[in-house]
């Protein structure tokens, strides 16, 4: 009478990992998610009698132990005490066909899977099993009940970023890659990093935050390494990556941070992993978004007195800001709380010690309740700041600080994402805040100032300690739009085509809606300023005095000569944006207005040519077209380009592009799976950092 040994074991991937949406993933082990049955299917050198003893056992970490919960032994047809369990489907002969259902609040992570018959114990090969959140499973803190959406926000690997200016948005392609080769093996890597422990990596709050900190460098040698210099030698420029394949590789085979990145790369990264682990996850831009450091929600912006923006102000606006929502139910929370979390991995302020952010409740933005943890008051900030405009004079050769305007309804404007299933921006400012002026907008604004306690309103550069011009006015609760006598409204927009190499073409238009007649006092300025807010070159001003009778109204062009910015602009790494400011007063009322707008370059487009539909492993040929219909010469081009699923990551080198003239370059692409695939390319030179485009095709 021989003892029962297991001869072999067949994990039967392909139909588990169909099962449970995770054949994707470019790996050899089996990966599924957990709280849904999978299949194993056991041969044994004899028949299986009722007398005979067999256990699976999942071990997770380094030295699994039954007593610390990281050892689970199951039997057939006897629920574990962890909410695991195992049934015998059929026997045939020698061969033994189990189903294994984990428990849907089961640690995430790698187990190793042995097979105890009596005293014998069976190791497979690739014996390691992948257990990852299941938004499929209505047990799972993560469920996501609509089909399109976990499609889009766990399943695609591709995306785009949205980035420019409130006035001028565009998305930015973005490879998320969250199933090619070692991405799965990386974000297993930073899990263990983190240190969580077994009863933490079961909840998906406590993983997005540690991972929200993992992914930047500060603090951990995390993934990315943030630097916003303008100097970039000795890493990848930020404006260079196209998608986070390259980066995560990078990160898991040298275990040392990759240099580097800004926002919309740590968030494109952290996208990835959120999606790799099985978290439904989005890319999510605000407009106009606030870095209010002291968090009294007011942002300090100082002007000199030809109007243009100086950089002394420890706050900023950014033109944008990327971070990440992530969907769970909030176990920790009191109910009402859960569906979208805001997390964000650019290192901007630390939290508990670290350099992490959220989850923070989305909800607890709109309803004004930033007490709830994570970071809501600074994500709260973030969408809901006001800018306050001072006027720095020399007065008896000292700086004064003079008050000029508040805007209220400008921070957090435009927050987008990428439409479930489409191409298209979606708008989801309404799932952060109430409509600006709403009723419900001042109760939320009610609640959150409660818990904020502004300080009274006061300049706090670093250089502003000397404040007399100013009274401790305290802002009141609700502040009001700034109602002005006379109906004054400034608008500020581009007349022509705002092409490098171009002038720059902008018009100032003042209205005035009270009948009267008023004397305007008009300062204008244009700077290049970096998406932070940080200004990079004084580009010229104006000041204009005119009579408007009301209600009317006046424009006042200004333009820019082209050797005003093309030196700055060749001569910076990241894509510059343009900063126009007026500030406008009427005489006779001593009303006051400021207005900003920011407006990006526009470039001519990158064509890419290939069939619509291709079959799988049959090569077809891609062609990228660009003709440079600016008149500069574009130095230094160099076109990007990615297809997953398609080609790696490739990178031509185009010399200079001269005006008039036309690039092209060949790739032979060998479609390795199926479905539709996108192909990105990207073209930068000295002049221009960004000209991007995607085009999908379908493999069959």
């Amino acid at each position: 009478d021989s003892s029962l040994k297991v001869t072999g074991i067949d994990f039967l991937k392909s139909q588990n990992t169909r099962q449970h949406h995770t054949d994707a993933y470019n790996i050899k082990n089996l990966v599924v998610r957990r709280g849904h049955p999978f299949r194993v299917q056991i041969s044994f050198n004899r028949e299986l009698r009722p007398a005979d003893k067999l256990s699976l056992r999942f071990g997770i970490g380094e030295n699994p132990m039954k007593n610390r919960g990281s050892l689970l032994s199951l039997k057939p047809e006897r629920e574990d005490s962890n909410g695991w369990k195992i049934s015998i489907v059929k026997k045939d002969g020698k061969e033994c066909l189990l189903s294994v259902t984990s428990s849907p609040n089961a640690p995430v992570g790698k187990y190793n899977l042995h097979v105890k018959t009596g005293t014998n114990i069976y190791k497979p090969e690739n014996g390691v099993i992948y257990l990852l959140f299941n938004p499929w499973c209505e047990d799972d803190v993560v469920y996501m009940a609509n089909e399109a959406e976990k499609k889009e926000y766990v399943l695609n690997d591709t995306g785009c970023i949205y980035v420019g200016s409130a006035y001028s948005i565009y998305d930015r392609p973005w490879n998320f890659g969250q199933f090619e080769d070692f991405m799965l093996e990386a974000c297993m890597y930073l899990l263990d990093k983190s240190k969580l422990s077994l009863t933490e990596r079961r909840d998906p709050a406590n993983v997005s935050r540690a991972m929200s900190a993992l992914v930047n460098a500060n603090d951990d040698n995390g993934v990315v390494l943030g630097s916003w210099s303008g100097n970039y030698i000795g890493g990848t420029s930020p404006m260079d990556w196209i998608g986070s394949v390259t980066i995560l590789q990078q990160y898991y085979k040298t275990k040392k941070p990759v240099k580097y990145g800004q926002c919309w790369v740590f968030a494109g990264v952290l996208n990835t992993v959120m999606r790799c682990l099985g978290v439904p996850s989005r890319c999510v831009s605000t407009f106009d978004s606030a870095h209010d450091t002291e968090g009294n929600l007011t942002v300090d912006i100082y002007l000199n007195e030809k109007g243009e923006k100086l950089n002394i102000s420890f706050d900023s606006v950014w033109n944008f800001h990327v971070w990440n929502d992530v969907w769970m139910k909030r176990t920790d929370l009191p109910n009402g709380f859960g569906g979208w979390q805001a997390i964000d991995s650019t290192p901007q302020e630390q939290s508990q010690g670290r350099f992490q952010c959220g989850p923070c409740p989305v909800k607890a933005v709109r309803e004004g309740d930033v007490y709830l943890p994570y970071d809501s008051k600074f994500v709260y900030a973030e969408v809901n700041a006001d800018r306050v405009y001072w006027l720095v004079k020399k007065v008896n050769g000292k700086d004064k600080y003079f008050k000029i305007a508040t805007e209220t309804q400008d921070i957090g404007k435009n927050i987008s994402t990428k439409a479930v299933g489409q191409n298209r921006r979606e708008d989801i400012t309404r799932e952060y805040k109430y409509p600006e002026g709403s009723k419900e907008e001042r109760m939320s604004m009610q609640r959150a100032y409660s818990f904020i306690r502004p300080s009274g309103l006061m300049p706090r550069s670093g250089y502003a300690s000397t404040v007399e011009a100013l009274g401790r006015n305290t802002q009141p609760l609700v502040p009001n739009e700034p109602a002005t006598k006379t109906g004054l409204h400034i608008e500020i927009k581009n007349t022509e085509p705002l092409h490098p190499g171009n002038p720059l073409e902008l018009a100032i238009t003042v209205k005035v809606s009270t009948p009267g007649n008023w004397t305007i006092d008009l300062t204008g300025s244009c700077q290049l300023q970096y998406y932070t807010g940080k200004v990079q070159a004084n580009l010229g001003t104006t000041k204009e005095t005119f009579n408007l009778e009301g209600p009317s109204e006046m424009q006042i062009p200004m333009k820019i000569a082209p050797d005003a910015y093309m030196k700055t602009l060749s001569s910076v790494e990241d894509e510059v944006l343009i900063l126009v400011t007026a500030v406008v007063e009427v005489r006779e009322t001593k009303d006051k207005l400021t207005k900003e707008t920011s407006m990006r370059f526009h470039y001519p487009p990158i064509t890419v040519q290939m069939p619509e539909t291709a079959k799988l492993y049959n090569d077809f040929t891609c062609a990228f077209i660009f003709k440079n219909k600016l008149n500069v010469t574009l130095e230094n081009c160099k076109l990007l380009v990615e297809g997953l699923g398609i080609f790696q990551m490739t990178t031509f080198d185009q010399g200079d592009i001269m005006p008039g003239r036309i690039m092209k370059s060949e790739i032979v692409c060998t479609p390795t799976r199926l479905g539709e695939r996108k192909i990105i390319a990207k073209l930068i030179s000295n002049q221009i950092k960004g000209i991007s485009t995607e085009k999908a095709i379908i493999i069959t």
